[in-house]
């Protein structure tokens, strides 16, 4: 077992507790673990009914600047109005630090099931992922790798 692994063995729902309380965020409902590869998410609700996700990214991953340039493009999307769950700032800063660990936190936002036979849904999603497409021409990513 590498020596991230064992570390992300420690994140324990207190130490996760904690990290929320620190940015004043109560949580009332308990955290319910969602489906993450790489990553540690939850779904929570705080003390005034509002849903977030909280995102603790899996240690020696990526880069403090990496996950940085993945929020100012989430950030970007939801000004250029694709709809995307961009992360929440606390203190002007969307990325923070629990204990060694990188984490974010997320308004939680409902979807609904796409329907490929749906025409109308699918020329919606053609103008989003343009969208998307010409919102990512606006600044190249310099700290991701490049695809292809």
């Amino acid at each position: 077992m590498n020596n991230s692994a064992f570390t992300f063995q420690t994140l324990h729902p207190d130490t996760i507790m904690d990290a929320l309380f620190e940015q004043g965020i109560r949580v009332d409902s308990g955290l319910t673990p969602l489906n993450s590869y790489e990553n540690r998410v939850y779904q929570f609700q705080d003390e005034d009914r509002r849903r977030f996700v909280v995102k603790f990214y899996r240690p020696e991953r990526w880069t403090a600047d990496q996950i940085l340039e993945e929020h100012q493009f989430a950030l970007q999307l939801v000004n250029d109005e694709v709809p995307v769950a961009a992360p929440v700032a606390f203190n002007g800063q969307t990325l923070l630090n629990h204990q060694g660990f990188y984490f974010a936190v997320f308004p939680s936002v409902g979807g609904r099931q796409f329907e490929a036979d749906n025409i109308d849904q699918m020329e919606a999603v053609g103008r989003y992922l343009g969208r998307m497409h010409q919102t990512g021409r606006k600044q190249l990513f310099i700290h991701r790798p490049t695809i292809g």
